[in-house]
């Protein structure tokens, strides 16, 4: 299609209740670099390049159930992150922050949950 316009994905956006304190622990997490900081917005970018985090203050947001129920706040994305040691990956992830989520439907991966109940998986 030669018409289209070039379109560059930069980054996922996550909304939480305070975009410093999600992207100080996606920070820790991943071990990115802080590319904008601002009060209600900041933007890690991976070392390597590609597409970034960005974290948005929220002020009315509503944190996620993960799995979700009737009548309960659904997750809307959920970020899948490859490891090289699913549990040394997971330790590290509790320490900087995440909880492990009580639902495991896969045996390779392990979902846990971001300070402001963001679904995330690990896996091999």
């Amino acid at each position: 299609m030669a018409d289209r316009p070039r379109l560059t994905l930069t980054a996922t956006v996550l909304d939480s209740p305070d975009a410093r304190e999600l992207a100080t622990f996606y920070e820790r997490l991943l071990g990115w670099s802080r590319h904008d900081d601002e009060p209600n917005w900041v933007t890690l970018r991976a070392p390597d390049g590609g597409a970034g985090l960005s974290f948005q203050t929220e002020p009315a947001y509503v944190r996620p159930v993960w799995p979700a129920g009737p009548q309960e706040p659904q997750m809307m994305a959920h970020l899948d992150i490859k490891v090289d040691d699913l549990d040394a990956a997971s330790a590290h992830a509790v320490v900087v922050g995440a909880t492990v989520a009580a639902f495991q439907p896969q045996d390779d991966v392990r979902v846990h949950l971001d300070p402001a109940g963001h679904p995330f998986c690990l896996f091999l």
